[in-house]
């Protein structure tokens, strides 16, 4: 157990964690910070191993807006605890984050592998077959977009800890198929697999999203996603299919603020463009795609991939589901008067 301060990226944490070979699940990109992904669930590579981020948290000291410095963890302010694992910037200014650490790498198995978009529905199949089997240390996103050429691309991200030769293995199908026009698959230190999508996501660009939890994904949802997914109006933009389960889904609904404990799947369609003058046309085509998928989503969405203040109230129960009323309350008990509101946005009750 070690105890972070808000201010890190996940880079900087796994920097000073790996020199002892351990780790805890952080985001996928090594710029985001460790606070806002952390009390909004916490989503990474090792989440089907040792679960979310916030599944890992022993405290956090917290300022409520009554101006209090609070201990919350399983002993002390417990609602509070179970709140802020999930709830968001909701209950507080978070200034130490203690986190259950666990043994990982160095060395670990990662990388992108790359096909042309005219076999995407082939390979998402693929990702599809290999997601209903693969074991808890192995994951793999899919995604289409485009390359940096400017051809468009089906590709999946796959990790994997562990054996090094378990994961040659498992992999090895994937690798064979068509086979892939670019195989970047490799051992590579767990650093390097927290950063292999940083240049995807470079500062400056203008960027939206909007998500969908799915479930089992049909060849119906495949097909859905493949067509509106050609559509886009940049380059830099991707439809991407996120798998989950594992330990996250061993944690019951109401144990934490986070809900979607059933979750395997989630649709994120992420624009992003440089011209502003193009952000009418962007903008249009996320909510385009998300709308395609909206006939198969239970209506959830994972709230750390909400936007802040344009979705609605609506949106922000959904991600919540059966804990919004707890967590209206409890936002009643510590913020009754909504001070924490620049967020995605949790009403006091009353």
């Amino acid at each position: 157990m070690r105890a972070a301060e808000p201010g890190l990226t996940w880079g900087e944490f796994d920097r000073e964690t790996q020199a002892f070979g351990l780790a805890t699940t952080g985001g996928v990109v090594s710029t985001t910070g460790i606070a806002g992904l952390t009390l909004g669930g916490g989503i990474g590579w090792l989440g089907r191993t040792h679960g979310l981020s916030c599944d890992n948290l022993v405290s956090v000291d917290i300022v409520t807006a009554d101006g209090q410095l609070r201990t919350a963890s399983a002993e002390e302010n417990t609602d509070l605890f179970w709140a802020v694992r999930g709830g968001g910037g909701n209950f507080g200014v978070v200034t130490s984050f203690e986190y259950r650490l666990h043994q990982v790498g160095p060395t670990v198995f990662g990388g992108l592998l790359i096909w042309p978009r005219p076999m995407a529905r082939d390979v998402l199949r693929l990702f599809r077959e290999f997601t209903q089997s693969a074991p808890e240390n192995a994951s793999a996103y899919a995604a289409l977009g485009t390359s940096p050429d400017g051809v468009p691309v089906v590709v999946l991200v796959a990790f994997c800890h562990g054996s090094i030769a378990d994961a040659e293995a498992l992999f090895q199908p994937l690798r064979a198929f068509g086979p892939p026009v670019a195989d970047m698959l490799q051992p590579m230190p767990y650093t390097a697999v927290q950063q292999m999508l940083d240049a995807l996501n470079p500062p400056g660009n203008r960027v939206y999203w909007k998500s969908a939890v799915l479930p089992p994904i049909d060849d119906d949802i495949l097909g859905a996603i493949i067509d509106n997914a050609a559509s886009s109006p940049s380059p830099l933009s991707a439809a991407i299919l996120e798998f989950y389960g594992g330990a996250i889904n061993r944690v019951a609904v109401h144990d934490t603020a986070y809900p979607l404990r059933d979750a395997t799947y989630a649709l994120n369609a992420v624009s992003m463009w440089t011209d502003p003058a193009q952000d009418d046309a962007n903008i249009r085509w996320s909510h385009e795609l998300w709308e395609a998928a909206q006939p198969f989503s239970p209506g959830s969405v994972y709230v750390n991939f909400l936007g802040v203040g344009d979705e609605g109230e609506d949106r922000v129960k959904g991600a919540y589901g059966p804990n919004y009323e707890r967590l209206a309350q409890i936002k009643a008990k510590y913020d009754p008067s909504n001070l924490f509101r620049h967020n995605q946005n949790i009403r006091p009750a009353g």
